[in-house]
C-alpha cells in the first residue's frame, strides 16, 4: 500500500485522531464524577453500620462478568481492527491488554468460592480467585505503562500491514497461554501462594499490601500516558486508569469484606473501566461509516457529474462546430457556382476560400476552447475591444441575416472600456445569441424581423451589450429554465448553447440574464467587468 494510502487511513482511527476539546471537556467531566462517586463511597463505607454487613448475591458475580467478558472481548475485537490499519506496536499490546482482563475476568468468577462449586472450579482453593484477581488487575495497568512507552517511540512502532495478521494471530495465542498459566499457578500452586484470604469472605493485612502495590502501579501507569498522550484512545484510557485506581484505592482504603457495600461498590468500577473504551469506540465506528457514507455519495456525484461533463463537452462541441461547418457548406456551395461561371471574378472566389479558412481555423478554436472550459485549464485573456468584436461577430453572421430577411441595428458605444477575457469565448457567446435571435425571428411572417445589437456603460464601469430580437419572445414557463443544461424550445436543438455562454460568462466575472420584450421578442444582456 503506498504511503499517502495510509496516512489517510490512519486519518480516520481513535489511535491516531487528536481529541477535540469537546472530548477533552467530556473526559474531565467523566473523571470528576468517578472521584466524586468514589468519594461518596468512601464516606459511606467508613460511617455506615450497615456497610460493613455481608450480603450475598449469588448472580451478582455472573453477570457482573458476563458483561466484563462480552464488554472487553468486543472492545479488544475493535482495537484489533485498528492495529491492523494503522501497524501500530502500542495499539497491539493495548488489544491484547483488553483480550486478556476479558479472560480473567470468567475465571475469576469460575474460581470464585461458593459460585459454581463451594471452592471453585479446576481445583481452585480459597487463594485461588483472590489471586486471579490480583493477575487481572495488575496486568492491565503494566500493559498500559507498555503502551505508553510504544507510543513515544515515532515510525520504529509501527509494523507492515502483510504482517498484522500475523501479529494478531500470535498476541492471542500468547493471551490466553498467559492466561492458562497464571490460572495454573493460581489453582495447582495455590499452596506456594501468600495468603490473601482467611476465609471465603475476610482478608488478611496482606491484601492490603498486595492491592496497595497494584494502586501504585495504576499511578504509575497513569502518570506515564499522561506525559505521552496524543490521541482521543490515550485519553480515555487515561479515564480507564482512574477507574481503575478508584476501584484500587477504594478497596486499599476500607479492606472490606466480600459482599459487603465496598465490595459491590468496586466492582462497579470494574464495569466503568470494561465500558468507557468500547462506547468510545462504537462512537467512532459510527461517525465513520457515517463519513464512510458521506464519502460514497460524494464520490457516486462526482461520477455522475463527470459523465454529465463528458456528456456536455461532446454536446457542445457538436453545438458550437455546427454554426462554422454550416459556414463551410454554405461557402463551398458559393466557390463551386463562382468557378462555375464561364468568366469567374477570382477576388470573389478568393474572399470565400478566405471565409473558408477562417471557419475551420475557428472549428479548432473552439474545440480547444470548449475543452479548456471543461477541463478548468487556465484561459488565454487578452484586453478585446467590445466595439471590435461585435463587429468581428456581425461579419460572421451578415450572410446569415441576408437569407433570413433579417434588419440589423448596431448602437456600440465608441467610450467603453476594454475588457479582459478570452476573445474567442466571447464571440462564441455573441454568435450564439444573435444565431438564437435570427432563428426566432424565421417563424415571423408579417412584421418586421428585426435584430438590436447594443453596447453601453452598466453599474460606472461595467460593460452590458444587449441582443434584442423580434421574435415570439419566451414565455412565462420557459425563463426560469431558459439556461438549464438540455433544455430547449427548438424542434432539434441540443439545449446546451445558453447553458455554455452562462458559465463563459460568469467564468470572466460577468452575468448573463434574459428579458421578454414588449409587445414581442426577447432581450439577451450580457454584463462584463470593464478592464482597461
Amino acid at each position: 500500500m503506498a504511503v499517502s494510502e495510509v496516512s489517510d487511513e490512519t486519518d480516520f482511527v481513535l489511535a491516531t485522531a487528536p481529541p477535540t476539546p469537546g472530548q477533552l471537556r467530556l473526559a474531565i467531566a467523566v473523571v470528576a464524577a468517578l472521584f466524586a462517586v468514589f468519594a461518596l463511597t468512601v464516606t459511606i463505607g467508613l460511617t455506615s453500620p450497615f456497610a460493613l454487613t455481608p450480603v450475598r448475591i449469588d448472580a451478582f458475580i455472573p453477570v457482573l462478568v458476563a458483561l466484563l467478558f462480552v464488554n472487553d472481548l468486543i472492545t479488544a475485537a475493535l482495537l484489533f481492527g485498528q492495529f491492523s490499519i494503522t501497524g501500530s506496536r502500542a495499539l497491539l499490546v493495548i488489544a491484547s491488554a483488553y483480550l486478556f482482563t476479558g479472560l480473567m475476568a470468567v475465571l475469576f468468577a469460575l474460581t470464585f468460592p461458593g459460585q459454581f462449586s463451594p471452592t471453585g472450579l479446576f481445583g481452585a482453593g480459597l487463594q485461588t480467585s483472590a489471586w486471579i484477581y490480583n493477575f487481572w488487575h495488575y496486568g492491565f495497568p503494566l500493559a498500559v505503562i507498555v503502551y505508553a512507552m510504544l507510543i513515544g517511540v515515532g515510525p520504529t512502532n509501527k509494523l507492515p500491514h502483510r504482517l498484522t495478521r500475523h501479529a494478531i494471530s500470535w498476541c492471542v495465542v500468547i493471551v490466553v497461554s498467559l492466561v492458562f498459566a497464571l490460572t495454573w499457578l493460581a489453582t495447582a500452586g495455590e499452596e506456594f501462594l501468600p495468603h490473601l484470604f482467611k476465609d471465603p469472605i475476610h482478608p488478611t493485612p496482606l491484601a492490603r499490601i498486595v492491592t496497595s502495590s497494584n494502586t501504585f502501579t495504576c499511578l504509575l501507569a497513569l502518570a506515564l500516558l499522561y506525559s505521552r498522550r496524543r490521541s482521543v484512545l490515550d485519553l480515555w484510557l487515561l479515564v480507564v486508569v482512574c477507574a481503575w485506581i478508584s476501584e484500587l484505592a477504594m478497596l486499599d482504603v476500607l479492606l472490606y469484606s466480600r459482599f459487603t457495600f465496598g465490595f459491590y461498590a468496586g466492582r462497579g468500577f470494574s464495569l466503568i473501566t470494561s465500558v468507557v473504551v468500547l462506547i468510545v469506540l462504537l462512537e467512532e465506528m459510527i461517525k465513520l461509516y457515517a463519513r464512510l457514507a458521506r464519502s460514497n455519495s460524494a464520490l457516486r456525484r462526482e461520477r455522475s457529474n463527470r459523465l454529465m461533463s463528458l456528456e456536455a463537452m461532446a454536446a457542445s462541441i457538436a453545438h458550437e462546430i455546427n454554426q462554422p461547418l454550416s459556414a463551410l457548406v454554405v461557402n463551398g456551395g458559393i466557390s463551386l457556382r463562382l468557378l462555375a461561371k464561364p468568366v469567374s471574378d477570382l477576388d470573389e472566389v478568393r474572399a470565400v476560400l478566405k471565409r473558408m479558412i477562417d471557419d475551420s481555423h475557428r472549428v479548432g478554436h473552439i474545440i480547444g476552447s470548449i475543452r479548456a472550459m471543461f477541463r478548468r485549464d487556465r484561459r488565454e485573456t487578452s484586453p478585446v475591444s467590445i466595439r471590435d468584436l461585435v463587429s468581428e461577430v456581425l461579419a460572421l453572421v451578415h450572410g446569415e441575416l441576408e437569407n433570413h430577411r433579417v434588419s440589423l441595428r448596431v448602437e456600440l458605444l465608441q467610450e467603453l472600456p476594454r475588457v479582459v477575457a478570452d476573445r474567442l469565448q466571447l464571440q462564441q457567446v455573441l454568435l450564439n445569441l444573435i444565431m438564437n435571435a435570427v432563428e426566432a425571428m424565421s417563424s415571423v411572417e408579417n412584421c418586421e424581423r428585426l435584430l438590436l445589437v447594443k453596447s453601453e456603460f452598466h453599474e460606472a464601469s461595467d460593460v452590458l451589450i444587449t441582443v434584442e430580437d423580434s421574435g415570439p419572445g419566451i414565455g412565462p414557463n420557459e425563463m426560469d429554465r431558459i439556461f438549464d443544461a438540455f433544455f430547449t424550445t427548438k424542434p432539434h436543438g441540443m439545449g446546451l448553447g445558453l447553458s455554455i455562454c452562462q458559465s463563459i460568462i460568469e467564468s470572466h466575472g460577468g452575468r448573463l440574464w434574459a428579458a421578454t420584450r414588449i409587445p414581442r421578442g426577447a432581450a439577451f444582456y450580457v454584463q462584463l467587468p470593464g478592464g482597461v
